[in-house]
């Protein structure tokens, strides 16, 4: 099966040997978003939510070029230097996601690429 590969400027840019999304048949790899500003590529600034959500805004956008959004995230990964900020991540999650939740795992990690506090990956599933 062909491989497409997906990529948007509304995104950070790979910053290493990975595109930012992979599409195989109607499934869709989303790469590893951290709280990068797609416009700077330094990491946002303020409180651990902000970071968050440009987390999720950089997956939306990504999901956006694939032709999907993030109502087609089946499966989610988070990963967090502090599992403290867990909590706010549910919180958070809910403005972005409705029910049905895609399944999802949550890993404590000793540290994230350019010293990020968060990140977060997935597969999208297009109908």
């Amino acid at each position: 099966m062909p491989r497409e590969i997906i990529h948007t400027d509304k995104a950070p840019q790979a910053i290493g040997t990975y595109s930012q999304a992979v599409k195989v048949g109607s499934t869709v790899y989303l790469s590893g978003q951290i709280p990068l500003l797609p416009e700077t590529m330094q990491l946002v600034e303020g409180e651990m939510a902000a970071q968050i959500r440009q987390v999720f805004d950089n997956l939306a956008a990504v999901a956006e070029a694939a032709g999907g959004s993030l109502a087609d995230v089946a499966k989610l990964n988070i990963f967090l230097t502090d599992l403290s900020h867990f909590p706010l991540v549910n919180e958070i999650m809910a403005e972005y996601f409705s029910q049905p939740y895609p399944a999802r795992a949550a890993i404590g990690v000793a540290a994230l690429p350019k010293g990020a506090a968060v990140e977060m990956d997935g597969v999208l599933e297009l109908a």
